[in-house]
């Protein structure tokens, strides 16, 4: 009786311990559907950074910088959706972390980031 009480208190005290990070862990089907969405959604990169970098240096450069940024983050959004969909089996990077930041295009609209692409982005959540 007393070892069961003691296991079931271990298996608890575990599962409070371990639940918090796993709640928060990306997987092969967060990888899968990002690469999925990002081959199919890469145009919002136009709009998106138009939108960041009016937000972050004014209309201005929103209209213009913006837009070039933006066309040229539609092909590396779509390679990178090819990439992190073929890779979706492999935890590549480490927790399966996306690889280029916003996560998703639309996310320009629903969080605020200084700009797209692979290291340019601010990681705030």
């Amino acid at each position: 009786m007393r070892s069961r009480t003691l296991g079931t208190a271990a298996a608890l005290g575990l599962g409070l311990v371990l639940l918090p990070g796993l709640a928060s862990a990306q997987t092969a089907m967060d990888k899968a559907g990002r690469g999925l969405a990002a081959m199919i959604t890469g145009f919002l990169e136009v709009p998106g950074n138009m939108y960041a970098m009016t937000e972050e240096r004014g209309l201005g450069w929103g209209v213009s910088l913006g837009l070039v940024q933006g066309l040229g983050m539609i092909v590396v959004r779509e390679l990178v959706g090819v990439y992190e969909f073929i890779t979706c089996p492999l935890e590549i990077p480490a927790g399966f972390a996306p690889v280029i930041h916003p996560e998703y295009p639309w996310s320009y609209f629903t969080e605020h980031t200084d700009g797209g692409g692979p290291g340019r982005a601010s990681k705030r959540k």
